[in-house]
């Protein structure tokens, strides 16, 4: 029997069956669309396998409260069909499974405490920096949420002073996510990150926005590690000038680890959710 993991995101859907070393035995990936379409093909999928649990980590926001009228929805998305949709439910009617449910980024700190980057330390924060901008912390093996899960991509910051662009969030124009996410660059210049020069300007922008939210982070958590995943991190200009912003902000008030063991890449790269996906079944089924 498998584990099976759902990383459901705003872009594509990753669906994925594992043994119980957290080992991928299959994976599929396929564009989110509307979510009757999107969960066909999932289930297309997922029915082939003998499943034990099933973790699903999901684009945000959710309601992630046990007992809640809403648990297992997706809530205020500005994704077209999603906002209000039960998630979780749909997934245990079809299966009749243990599962477990968090955001896509949680479970990516999941993974990354576990058996990653973050391995063997107490407290791991992950920020994905792609379509969007989200953030999840764990502490000691153990998913940090209160009445409901972070929204980290949504903080306010300091707008760099040769920076005029209005911001790209529906809801906060200018917090973290609508000046440092994806869709900024292409409002900013009309092209993707990938497509733009490395000693563009933007990537000052964007790594000043980032290491204005690390700094945040960490004054409040104080975590062992931060791991920054998600395409836009993939630009070979932006980390190196995160690390060299961040000890400016900081000051020397507080003492960090040495940054570049503070800061890192994800070390599962793309397979981060997944592996989440399979710990969160896994705890799932023990809760069970």
């Amino acid at each position: 029997m498998y584990f099976g993991a759902i990383e459901a995101g705003g872009t594509k859907f990753v669906c994925a069956v594992g043994n119980d070393d957290y080992e991928v035995v299959e994976r599929i990936s396929f564009p989110t669309t509307a979510p009757e379409e999107t969960l066909r093909r999932a289930f297309a999928f997922f029915d082939r396998f003998d499943l034990k649990a099933i973790g699903i980590g999901s684009f945000g926001p959710i309601d992630v409260t046990p007992g809640s009228r809403t648990y297992g929805y997706i809530g205020n998305t500005p994704k077209p069909f999603w906002g209000k949709f039960d998630l979780l439910g749909s997934v245990q009617r079809r299966y009749g499974l243990p599962a477990g449910w968090s955001t896509d980024v949680n479970i990516a700190a999941l993974s990354e405490a576990a058996v990653g980057a973050g391995k063997g330390l107490d407290s791991v924060l992950y920020l994905t920096v792609g379509t969007g901008i989200g953030g999840g912390a764990v502490i000691r093996g153990r998913i940090l949420e209160g009445f409901s899960h972070p929204e980290m991509g949504h903080i306010r910051i300091r707008r760099h002073p040769l920076d005029f662009f209005g911001g790209a969030c529906p809801y906060h124009r200018d917090c973290l996510e609508g000046m440092a996410a994806g869709p900024s660059i292409e409002a900013r210049l009309r092209q993707k990150g990938g497509e733009i020069d490395p000693d563009h300007e933007v990537w000052d922008y964007l790594a000043d926005y980032l290491a204005q939210a690390l700094y945040n982070y960490t004054m409040t958590l104080r975590p062992d590690i931060i791991v920054l995943g998600g395409g836009v991190m993939k630009s070979p200009a932006l980390l190196p000038k995160v690390k060299a912003f961040l000890p400016e902000l900081i000051a020397s008030y507080v003492e960090i680890p040495p940054v570049d063991k503070y800061l890192v890449h994800p070390q599962l790269a793309d397979n981060a959710g997944i592996v989440g996906g399979f710990i969160l079944a896994e705890q799932a089924l023990d809760e069970r």
